[in-house]
């Protein structure tokens, strides 16, 4: 990955968007595709939506979507001493948040707090293995009372952790907010490979989905007003590679062993078929999992969008996946963005999805 790609990735990921609070991380995406796509736009929902046209008339409509939105934490409540309480946006463990440093995004910009814990000496002996549920947790930004701390936070206010992009060894990074910005980035990043390599034999459709982590709900919204006859999501998948991973549920994924495609009733047996091949002949590293259920991806509402599309799943292997360190490979990314550009230009005729 070269420079301008690693600073977009670290500027996306550290701009804070937990669902529902997505149109910071949108502009971002939204400056890096003017001039690329033919037509951007953002829906109701805040989705972006951006399209190549096709080379020729009555081309495959092809969605790729990436979700941009992060988990994240809501102010609820500030109590008399000035102490914030929140609830979680998405996917939260309890186990990971006290003693972070978070930020509290409010209408004069962020503000630093800490989220507070007893010392470890002054719990019971009994209770030390007990989870603090969520809405006992706490915020301290350093306020006295009640009265201060509702002259910077209000009501409602979006709280991220207060981390961000930074290398580890090798071309392995870690960050928060993996899931699924990075999804967003590489939808971007295949628009901009189109449009370098020429016109598409389809009209491809890039989109930047919001609040997938509270119910695929941008995913929903822009495939039924795309209608498109393909249906791809970019996401993050499971990492297995480490301590303490039982490998045989979800299966045997490496970071660095190439994007992971889905196989199951979620995705249309063709497409796979049409993924595995562009990895053969691109010589794309990739790994497969089975996915016998619906997928809690895009990919699910997308297929069933209409009367049906044909999707697919293709995702990244991420480790430690909702935490504010998630690790993953450079090279999958790269990797990922080769795989979905060669599809698109073996995408010959919406037919060659019907199952027969």
């Amino acid at each position: 990955m070269d420079d301008k790609n690693f600073a977009f990735l670290k500027e996306l990921v550290e701009t804070p968007s937990p669902s529902g609070f997505e149109q910071p991380a949108q502009r971002i995406l939204r400056r890096e595709l003017e001039g690329v796509a033919d037509e951007l736009r953002t829906d109701v929902m805040g989705n972006l939506i951006a399209r190549i046209g096709g080379a020729g008339q009555d081309a495959p409509r092809v969605m790729l979507a990436g979700h941009c939105d992060e988990i994240g934490l809501m102010v609820k409540y500030i109590d008399d001493n000035g102490y914030i309480f929140f609830a979680p946006i998405g996917g939260v463990d309890p186990h990971l948040v006290p003693g972070q440093r978070v930020y509290v995004h409010t209408a004069g910009g962020r503000v630093l707090g800490v989220v507070g814990k007893k010392p470890i000496h002054m719990i019971e002996a009994k209770d030390r293995e007990t989870v603090i549920k969520l809405k006992n947790q706490f915020i301290d930004i350093g306020s006295s009372t009640r009265a201060e701390t509702q002259a910077l936070v209000a009501i409602g206010d979006p709280v991220t952790f207060a981390v961000g992009l930074e290398r580890l060894q090798g071309d392995r990074v870690t960050s928060r907010a993996f899931d699924d910005k990075m999804g967003a980035y590489i939808v971007a990043r295949v628009l901009q490979e189109v449009r370098r390599r020429g016109a598409p034999p389809v009209e491809l459709f890039g989109v930047s989905t919001v609040q997938e982590e509270v119910g695929l709900r941008g995913g929903t919204t822009s495939a039924y007003g795309i209608d498109p006859d393909v249906g791809i999501a970019v996401e993050v998948g499971f990492a297995t590679d480490y301590p303490e991973m039982d490998k045989k549920d979800p299966g045997d994924f490496k970071v660095g062993g190439g994007p992971i495609i889905a196989r199951g009733p979620n995705i249309n047996p063709a497409l796979f078929e049409l993924l595995m091949r562009t990895a053969r002949e691109d010589e794309v590293p990739c790994q497969v999992m089975g996915a016998p259920r619906a997928t809690g991806t895009d990919a699910n509402v997308m297929q069933l969008t209409r009367a049906g599309v044909a999707a697919a799943l293709v995702s990244v292997p991420l480790r430690y996946m909702h935490t504010p360190s998630e690790v993953l490979s450079l090279a999958d990314l790269e990797n990922t963005v080769r795989l979905l550009a060669g599809l698109v230009y073996r995408i010959e005729d919406r037919k060659q999805f019907i199952p027969n």
